[in-house]
């Protein structure tokens, strides 16, 4: 289908200056191991068995206030099977653990990945809050989402994004996706006003997919992290989740302030809107081929659902409580 571009938030921020960006906004600091004593109280006190980022049919989620890794068994999603660190958002795959909490100086986020021994493997700080995380399927490389100003895409004028990626191969750090070369219609663009967020990896270790916004519209951007290039390829999406087979984008359109969960197959733009009629402002995740997970508040909590991929069905109850689904297959 033929996308609606509603007017989505619109940042403001100064001028940057592109090549030291990923410097200006960005402070990286990379400890290994567990070093770093000030992030000993993320480590779970609980006394129960550890999250396995190794063990197949299950899925890890942030659950309570304030948040901690937990472990579920994919069929029993309320069956907590170990837990984790405090993060107050994670995700991970092929035994990486990647948390985002709010770090002791003000305004930032400590983003702290983990090994499948739960060791501390790199530790990061960006300024901002925490919104979005994720792993490439490999394992190579981490991605993360903060909020540098205000809490909502929606709020117009407000808000402004940083995304960033890290290599735990090379030990790149990709500070901020600014710093890549864009283009939109076939023509380089730059922009004061350009925001990313909602990265999402393919299998090969080079492509992924994030959103962009600028002067009142989104794309949706395929990257390359070779070339460190982004190209829009779809107008209205945002928060994209690439399907496990790389065909298919979960993600949220927006029509006015409201946000509905569709899937759009890439290969011929067949786009579906799911059977969640709810407002959700989310980064969805395929718990498997035919299935979306993503959180919604119910109840005055954030919560889990799930929704069958093919717009068929109706959402189902996965976990009270609960945010960032991650499944491990």
């Amino acid at each position: 289908m033929t996308a609606t571009l509603a007017p989505p938030a619109r940042a403001t921020r100064p001028d940057r200056r592109r090549p030291l960006l990923g410097i200006a906004l960005i402070v990286t600091t990379l400890l290994a191991g567990g070093a770093y004593v000030a992030l000993r109280p993320g480590h779970d006190t609980s006394g129960g068995p550890p999250v396995d980022l190794t063990r197949p049919g299950t899925m890890l989620y942030v659950a309570g206030s304030p948040g901690r890794v937990t472990q579920a068994a994919l069929a029993e999603p309320g069956r907590v099977l170990g837990s984790g660190p405090a993060c107050e958002r994670a995700y991970a795959a092929a035994g990486i653990l990647v948390c985002l909490r709010t770090d002791a100086a003000p305004g930032s986020t400590r983003i702290v990945v983990y090994d499948a021994h739960l060791a501390e493997r790199r530790t990061l700080s960006a300024w901002g809050t925490p919104s979005r995380a994720r792993v490439s399927p490999s394992g190579r490389f981490v991605a993360w989402t903060v909020f540098r100003d205000g809490d909502s895409y929606l709020n117009e004028g407000r808000f402004s994004t940083t995304a960033g990626l890290y290599d735990l191969e090379t030990g790149t750090h990709h500070g901020s996706l600014e710093d890549y070369a864009v283009t939109v219609d076939g023509r380089p663009y730059s922009a004061p006003d350009m925001n990313f967020w909602g990265v999402t990896f393919a299998r090969d270790d080079r492509t992924f997919y994030a959103t962009m916004s600028s002067a009142g519209r989104t794309w949706l951007m395929r990257g390359d992290i070779g070339t460190r290039r982004m190209t829009a390829e779809r107008g209205n999406v945002e928060c994209p989740s690439l399907s496990p087979d790389g065909t298919r984008i979960a993600y949220k359109f927006r029509t006015g302030d409201r946000w509905r969960l569709h899937v759009l197959t890439l290969a011929t733009g067949a786009d579906v809107p799911l059977a969640e009629p709810a407002h959700v402002d989310d980064q969805p995740t395929w718990l498997d081929p035919a299935t979306i997970a993503y959180s919604r508040p119910e109840a005055g909590r954030p919560t889990l659902f799930a929704v069958p991929a093919d717009g068929t069905g109706t959402p189902r109850l996965l976990r009270a409580d609960a945010t960032s689904p991650a499944p491990l297959p």
